[in-house]
């Protein structure tokens, strides 16, 4: 019987952020045993090292709306490739960030196999902003916009499909930040949001039912983006852009877990690890810990 197999790839990316160090999260992440633990779990694990991304210091900002437009656009066309690459090789894709810019590329790429897909969006923050919406122009704070066919036509037409995702089959899961008109954005829609108050009054096991079901309904599989920010500070404190009150480390873990269990997990991306504000690697190997068991582990 063959193994299945993981296909890695590492997008060092911190063109879509303000915070420099984020483009050493794919690094912290193997340093902290990724592909030893994922073989342990009887995974085949295919590494393809880290696609080619410019450092900020070499390039210059053009549009104040949209950092890096070129520069972002050019790894998004690649890690398109990449990912529906290892799709249409038969291997689950695992993308290591990097900002997360990362999942314009990453979607695009799921998107172009012509796969109904739906999306489970682990994240502090919406991700909703637009160039019109924008208060910082940081394209990291754009990606699931983007993937709904909202934002700058460079970067939705990658992959070829303007609209990669469906609002019905999204959900976020463990936002407690919104940007005033991202929030206005996202009511408008049809993606469906569970604050962190919903957590609190619900439980993680009876929000990720529902997450499940809303991303499975009608689709082939779930991909799944996890933000390191959706996690409180006081567990992942190497991120970004840390907000106070988010999921706990058994609440991650048991939402890992539960995707696992789906028998749905086709693609994940893993962003923002920042090893240069993390204490003693503490958040990249949480990271590990939770792709882990987003792919077979269990306590007992």
């Amino acid at each position: 019987m063959s193994k299945r197999r993981i296909r890695i790839i590492g997008v060092p990316i911190d063109l879509g952020a303000d915070r420099r160090g984020v483009d050493m999260g794919p690094s912290a992440i193997r340093y902290a045993g990724l592909n030893a633990r994922l073989q342990r779990l009887g995974w085949e694990v295919e590494d393809m090292g880290n696609l080619d991304v410019p450092v900020p210091e070499t390039r210059e900002i053009k549009d104040k709306h949209l950092k890096y437009l070129p520069e972002i656009v050019k790894v998004s066309e690649e890690l398109q490739e990449a990912v529906a690459r290892a799709l249409a090789d038969g291997t689950v894709p695992l993308v290591l960030g990097g900002d997360h810019s990362i999942e314009i590329g990453s979607l695009a790429g799921v998107a172009a196999g012509s796969r109904k897909f739906g999306v489970i969006w682990f994240d502090t923050h919406g991700d909703y902003n637009s160039p019109e919406t924008t208060a910082s122009g940081n394209i990291h704070g754009m990606p699931l916009a983007v993937a709904n066919g909202i934002g700058a036509d460079e970067l939705t037409v990658i992959g070829g499909i303007h609209q990669k995702i469906r609002e019905q089959n999204t959900v976020i899961i463990g936002a407690r930040d919104f940007d005033p008109e991202e929030r206005a954005a996202l009511h408008r829609s049809q993606i469906t949001v569970f604050t962190m108050s919903d957590i609190d009054q619900l439980g993680m096991k009876e929000v990720m039912s529902r997450g499940i079901e809303i991303a499975a309904t009608g689709t082939d599989g779930i991909h799944v983006s996890f933000d390191l920010d959706v996690i409180d500070p006081a567990e992942a404190p190497g991120v970004g852009t840390p907000v106070k009150g988010g999921i706990n480390y058994r609440e991650a873990h048991l939402g890992m877990e539960l995707v696992s269990e789906s028998g749905l997990l086709i693609s994940m991306d893993v962003a923002e690890v920042n090893p240069i504000l993390d204490i003693q690697n503490k958040t990249a190997e949480l990271a590990v810990g939770l792709i882990c068991s987003a792919f077979g582990k269990r306590i007992y």
